[in-house]
């Protein structure tokens, strides 16, 4: 068998058992990009001019760290991750404010989740404060990317693969930490309700499954479904799970309801983390700290299904539904079909053609606010270079 080091040539003399952002590589590029003008943007279409790696062998540890200009990668075609999707990723942003500070929102938040989805995989513990302050670093290189725009960031993808060069399921040898950018605007084109059908056919995760890890594999099952839902003229699908129809995720958000529930309390519900059935969002932790800092109405994490919606719209008892995440923050919810019967979602009766209703509103402007540093608010991390 080849020597690691004729497999693995950037690897140095010596062993690294952790990630060590003191032994940060930097390589700039030559040859810098044109920029896309931030009206064409696409999300996940365009790259900015460099990348952060990090590779793990077992016995051996961590390479160094190295930031390079944006690459092409040469795989062995038994690579593990071709084969068996040990692949995790991450998805966060990062924003300019009035005052061209390069802030993050809750970084060290996705650093935890990335680290929970490696273990789920059977990849090694890494340091995620010392992978942070490297992915910072290629950042504040990358700043000249990000757009001075209101609601256009740069999205920040960290990525975890098995780079075993072996078939055969086995645990891992050899893996890749990677980290790519890409400036991007919205992630829907307007800010306009979302037409969802209510899927109890196909399932996205089960109890025991990878539903709460940010998994490669648990997407690319969705496309099927996905396309069936464009077909009957919805946009998303709503996953319902088991025999009672629990209702679970929107597409790849979460989902929350603002409801009369049935002791008359005005309450903020999302499905429930216990059974691991969804995935524990950013952006849902943060929407459930912030409407309970409000302490206007009731905010519970709590099993719901499919039933219990219909109810409460015939009923006039649902006030609004929306998706949340990183990619979109929130999106509104007007419609869901569910064995061909539409329910209507009210969205704000004092504004019907705002597209959105009060809360979701609500929440969309302060997270915004939070995030581009208009709000003063400790989840709202300013970079600087060390």
């Amino acid at each position: 068998m080849e020597k690691n080091s004729e497999i693995y040539p950037f690897l140095e003399k010596g062993e690294f058992p952790d990630i060590d952002s003191t032994k940060l590589k930097i390589e700039l590029t030559k040859n810098p990009k044109k920029k896309p003008e931030p009206d064409a943007m696409k999300f996940g279409i365009n790259f900015t001019d460099h990348m952060l790696e990090v590779d793990w062998i077992k016995d051996q540890g961590f390479s160094a760290p190295r930031i390079l200009p944006y690459h092409n990668f040469q795989m062995d075609p038994a690579t593990m991750v071709l084969h068996y999707s040990v692949e995790g990723f991450e998805g966060m942003k990062a924003y300019k404010d009035k005052n061209k500070n390069v802030r993050l929102f809750r970084p060290e938040q996705n650093m935890k989740r990335f680290l929970n989805t490696a273990k789920r995989l059977a990849l090694p513990d890494f340091n995620p404060d010392e992978l942070l302050k490297c992915l910072e670093k290629l950042v504040l290189i990358d700043a000249d990317w990000i757009p001075e725009k209101e609601d256009f960031s740069l999205y920040i993808r960290p990525t975890i693969i098995g780079t075993t060069p072996a078939l055969g399921l086995r645990t891992p040898t050899s893996m890749k930490i990677y980290v790519i950018l890409s400036p991007v605007g919205p992630y829907f084109s307007a800010f306009k309700p979302l037409k969802l059908w209510a899927e109890d056919e196909y399932c996205r995760a089960w109890v025991g499954g990878t539903g709460n890890a940010k998994l490669g594999g648990n997407y690319g099952p969705t496309l099927l479904p996905g396309m069936k839902a464009l077909e009957k003229g919805c946009e998303q699908i709503l996953w319902l799970y088991g025999p009672e129809k629990k209702i679970t995720e929107v597409g790849a958000m979460n989902l929350f309801g603002f409801w009369k529930n049935k002791d008359g309390e005005d309450e903020l519900i999302t499905a429930s983390l216990d059974d691991g059935l969804i995935l524990p969002g950013i952006t849902r932790d943060s929407i459930l700290t912030l409407a309970r800092g409000w302490g206007e109405f009731k905010v519970s994490e709590k099993d719901w299904n499919i039933e219990e919606l219909m109810e409460a719209v015939k009923e006039n008892r649902m006030y609004e539904m929306f998706g949340a995440g990183t990619a979109a923050i929130v999106s509104p919810i007007n419609v869901i079909n569910f064995h061909g019967q539409e329910y209507k979602i009210p969205l704000d009766p004092d504004d019907p053609n705002s597209g959105a209703g009060k809360i979701t509103k609500r929440i969309k402007k302060e997270i915004i606010g939070i995030q581009y540093g208009e709000i003063e608010h400790p989840w709202s991390v300013i970079l600087k270079d060390k």
